[in-house]
């Protein structure tokens, strides 16, 4: 296979591929010092080739969903919005750079105007029902695994790469009011021609004080794991390991919904570049249920060592566990038909 070099601003957009995401998540501060966290994910899928069940009946040819979360951490609530199919306007895709503008049908709050867009080569701005963020990227991407081309589990592989450092400034929705925010953000773009099976990843993005960012992953399919960290250090320089141990720690949370417990706490090492980090939750109760596909996202505190320099930071943790018994399915159907019949009339 041919690893095609990645380009930019170009490879930000659209791509002919099965899957393919957008992901953003971040840290946020209001005036009056209190902590949030959000998560913000759109997927493009090929409907009938990406295999995903509740899917892949749906009478398009390609079809875009969205995930979001905002989370607030002093009172330690979160407000999740799944949307099953997400509407894309006419002008997504028309601008030379990235950029999306579409709905998503919700069962109680009707229409919401959403966006990502890139404004300028290092500049962002998501927009959805619960915030409205602008990022600058301090950084130039983080090409995951060396080229931004990473190969995982038995025969999947998938191109990605990372903004690690987003200053970020913007606005969120607290108890209905609007409230001003700064803080640090991270982006995710990946895609790929693989279609779903069930396996599982325990996935960390971390940014420590140090100026210093890693994205790493233990990828399991089929019992054939994938490790690898990425870093990206103070003065730009990527280095990528395959060498690392990903540990359970002694944290974890049960889900009463879906029955599922969620291994919360890790402890991470990098053994070439002295790195052992330990990560912990901040918010237990972030679990997100997509028909049988749910998983847990949510903000982590990063403690540790760091090239023998003691070291903190923040980070985001995503686990995808054992599909759950509780299957939503009529919810997605629900929301989907609801969705197909307004392109209708």
């Amino acid at each position: 296979m041919n690893i095609k070099k990645l380009s930019f601003p170009e490879d930000e957009k659209f791509h002919d591929s099965i899957i393919e995401w957008w992901y953003f998540n971040g840290h946020l501060k209001d005036e009056e010092n209190n902590n949030y966290a959000f998560m913000d994910c759109l997927f493009k899928a090929k409907t009938k080739e990406v295999k995903i069940p509740f899917i892949s009946n749906i009478p398009k040819k390609i079809i875009y969903f969205s995930h979001s979360i905002l989370t607030d951490l002093k009172n330690q609530k979160f407000k999740n919005i799944i949307s099953p199919i997400s509407i894309i306007s006419k002008d997504s895709w028309t601008k030379p750079m990235l950029f999306i503008n579409y709905t998503n049908q919700l069962v109680i709050n009707g229409y919401i105007n959403s966006v990502i867009e890139q404004k300028s080569s290092n500049q962002y701005r998501i927009k959805s029902e619960n915030f409205d963020l602008n990022f600058t990227s301090i950084k130039s991407p983080l090409l995951v695994g060396g080229p931004g081309f990473v190969k995982v589990g038995k025969n999947k592989s998938s191109y990605y790469y990372s903004l690690t450092n987003l200053e970020t400034k913007g606005v969120i929705k607290i108890d209905n009011k609007w409230k001003k925010v700064t803080g640090k953000s991270w982006m995710d773009h990946q895609w790929a021609d693989v279609k779903y099976t069930k396996e599982t990843w325990n996935w960390f993005s971390i940014q420590l004080n140090n100026n210093t960012e890693i994205v790493c992953f233990e990828y399991n399919q089929g019992g054939v794991k994938t490790l690898l960290a990425s870093v990206c250090l103070p003065d730009n320089k990527q280095i990528h390991f395959k060498d690392i141990k990903i540990t359970p720690l002694e944290e974890n949370w049960k889900s009463k919904k879906t029955k599922l417990k969620y291994q919360l706490s890790w402890k991470i090492e990098i053994p070439k570049i002295k790195a052992e980090l330990e990560v912990k939750p901040l918010i237990k109760n972030q679990e997100m249920i997509f028909g049988g596909i749910n998983y847990w996202e949510g903000p982590l505190k990063v403690t540790g060592n760091f090239n023998g320099q003691e070291v903190a930071g923040q980070g985001f943790l995503e686990l995808l566990n054992k599909p759950s018994k509780l299957i939503d399915l009529n919810f997605i159907r629900r929301e989907a038909m609801a969705t197909i019949k307004s392109l209708t009339k």
